[in-house]
């Protein structure tokens, strides 16, 4: 039987209206709607489109969105009271610094700087420590993470005792996602395995997974017989191996592999994420909720 297919491109829709929704209604009843400010230093491409697609959704839900574009010779210091002047802005609710940043500005420095209240991506050490504390000391979840988290919930799948393996060990989706999925509470309670490539026998440890969540950034690391059947099976990998013409344009696009075999894991898993149109669409409709997320804080209602 062939795995359920999870999609974020499907899920992405509900959370977005669900979003604007809310957004309207705060803005009824307080005068206020969330303030996104983005940060954009130099012109890399690839940050561009990236950061054109959090406009374009913050628009679509009724966000007050702020683009703050700075040359590529912005003086670290210039950069760090520019972040000052946003954290103490009552306007703003969130503040994104896109990145990579040049190679004369400490990142860390720079993403240490914003106000853990306006952190809505999730990075500062302030908030890992209160996902790692969980409960309701947290206020925002790493976007990825959070829209697996997400994902799994929406598709029904029961997490409470169930055995989680999280292949990869990234600050950025493996340790949250594992933090999150043992915590107390719903979408959670899970007894959690963290493996990554240098773990002896990972197949023996993938095959008890009932719910397997692969973030290792290896094209078809995890082989359909590693896979337990009936598993849900969340694919985080986006890997560029190759180039084709789109049929469409009549351009050269890139060819996308996850870190799962899909097309034989689809067959022996109960659920499954695609690649792409999986988890990818989640994790800008995440930073949505968390900015949302952001002023209700403020305003008391959470």
């Amino acid at each position: 039987m062939t795995a359920k297919l999870i999609k974020g491109t499907e899920i992405r829709e509900e959370i977005l209206e669900e979003i604007t929704q809310e957004v309207k209604e705060i803005k009824a009843k307080h005068g206020v709607v969330p303030g996104l400010v983005t940060i954009l230093v130099g012109a890399n491409p690839a940050s561009i489109s990236y950061v054109t697609l959090k406009i374009q959704t913050a628009h679509r839900v009724g966000f007050n969105e702020v683009q703050d574009n700075q040359s590529p010779d912005i003086s670290e210091a210039d950069l760090l009271a520019l972040i000052d002047k946003y954290n103490k802005d009552d306007s703003i609710n969130g503040i994104l610094v896109q990145l990579p940043l040049p190679k004369h500005i400490d990142e860390k420095k720079v993403l240490n700087a914003i106000d853990p209240d306006k952190d809505v991506d999730g990075f500062h050490p302030v908030n890992v420590g209160r996902l790692m504390i969980g409960g309701s000391e947290v206020k925002f979840p790493p976007c990825t993470p959070f829209g697996i988290q997400e994902m799994i919930v929406r598709a029904g799948v029961e997490t409470s005792g169930a055995e989680v393996v999280v292949v990869g060990r990234s600050n950025i989706v493996g340790k949250p996602i594992a933090n999150m999925m043992v915590q107390k509470g719903p979408g959670a309670n899970s007894t959690v395995t963290i493996v990554h490539t240098r773990t002896k026998d990972l197949a023996s440890h993938c095959k008890r997974a009932d719910i397997l969540i692969v973030a290792a950034g290896v094209p078809d690391l995890v082989k359909p017989e590693w896979i337990k059947p009936g598993a849900c099976v969340i694919d985080v990998g986006v890997n560029r191996v190759g180039e084709k013409v789109s049929e469409k344009t009549g351009k050269k696009i890139a060819i996308l592999k996850g870190d799962v075999d899909f097309e034989a894991a689809k067959e022996i898993a109960g659920y499954i994420t695609p690649v792409p149109g999986g988890v990818g669409p989640m994790t800008i409709t995440m930073l949505m909720l968390n900015t949302l997320k952001s002023l209700k804080f403020k305003l008391g209602l959470m």
